[in-house]
């Protein structure tokens, strides 16, 4: 079977990575990658692949690329995906999948239209913490979800918000919650549904001079299958991450995931049930997944051509990526015009 051809559009840190995946990939051959730097300003002099600056021009020199990967700032994801998607190609996208619903929507119409898969980048789904609260929720191991806590509280200070940078600006970055915790919104959405009867409070308190947003919430609702639930976060936590965090009351036992990056299983309760042996030992990094496992996006990348070989399902389509982008707005919804009044 001929490999399947990939291009990236972005090379900043993960689209390296994307870029690195596909190459160890012995089912898949990266044709060609696109920055709007030049090669020389970011590191890829000595790439074997083509080289471009304009997503435009990648894609229409390569006909025969079968997939493009979007590893741009969060608001030119649903622009770079609807370019590769006219010019009939599947789509890979890191998170979010845009920063409004109607973005999205456009996205999944669009892929329809052309008869293409659209994979939304969720690579934390695949840790071993998280497919565990998967299984233990979805079989009712720990019984009725009764309450469920998230904690997110990082250290996002003027080291990682660099001046002239995308990265705290309101039309690039979107928001704490798009671009620093909205793979931990997914492993809620993916684990326990929708949400609704939301109430949220915000503040700034140490970003006034570096982003267009806030960086702490507090945010309560119910979830529509049953249980309430809370997502606190803050990026204002001094010098270095302090954890990630979720704890779950149900009827059955109660269970906490916790570490820097929601990888250790910290507490565990459940009636006649026995914890099973985790590979929640892997070092984390700062995008939240396994450097053991090359940060999970050589299983995404995996999904990719399973799913288009109609070996698998597709692990975060474009439907789920649209319900965290429309529970993240949700909240947003609650925050003042003006951040500081």
């Amino acid at each position: 079977m001929s490999k399947i051809k990939f291009g990236v559009i972005g090379q900043g840190h993960i689209g390296k990575r994307h870029a690195e995946m596909v190459r160890r990939n012995p089912a898949t051959e990266l044709v060609a990658v696109c920055d709007v730097l030049p090669k020389d300003k970011i590191g890829l002099t000595d790439i074997k692949e083509k080289f471009y600056q304009s997503a435009e021009e990648m894609i229409k020199a390569h006909p025969e690329m079968e997939v493009v990967n979007i590893c741009t700032p969060n608001g030119l994801h649903a622009t770079h995906s609807l370019l590769a998607l006219e010019n009939k190609k599947h789509v890979v996208v890191e998170k979010p999948m845009a920063l409004h619903r109607q973005d999205c929507e456009k996205i999944i119409s669009v892929a329809l239209q052309q008869h293409k898969q659209v994979f939304c980048v969720m690579q934390n789904r695949y840790s071993p913490p998280s497919e565990w609260l998967k299984k233990i929720v979805a079989d009712k191991i720990i019984g009725d979800v009764y309450m469920v806590q998230l904690n997110c509280y990082w250290n996002r200070d003027d080291r990682y918000y660099k001046k002239g940078g995308w990265k705290g600006t309101q039309d690039l970055d979107g928001g704490t919650l798009f671009t620093q915790f909205s793979h931990w919104i997914d492993l809620l959405y993916w684990m326990f549904g929708d949400i609704t009867d939301i109430q949220a409070k915000f503040a700034d308190f140490t970003h006034a001079q570096s982003t267009d947003f806030e960086d702490s919430g507090y945010v309560n609702f119910r979830f529509v299958n049953g249980g309430m639930g809370s997502i606190n976060y803050s990026t204002a936590v001094w010098d270095k991450n302090l954890e990630s965090s979720i704890s779950i009351i149900g009827s059955k036992g109660s269970v906490k995931v916790g570490g820097q990056y929601m990888d250790q299983v910290e507490y565990c309760h459940i009636k006649d049930y026995t914890l099973p042996v985790l590979d929640a030992t892997a070092e984390a990094n700062d995008y939240g997944a396994y450097k053991g496992s090359a940060n999970n996006h050589n299983q995404v990348i995996q999904n990719v051509v399973d799913a288009i070989t109609g070996k698998s399902t597709i692990t975060t389509n474009a439907l789920e990526g649209l319900k965290v982008v429309d529970i993240i707005e949700r909240i947003y919804s609650f925050r003042k015009p003006n951040r500081k009044s």
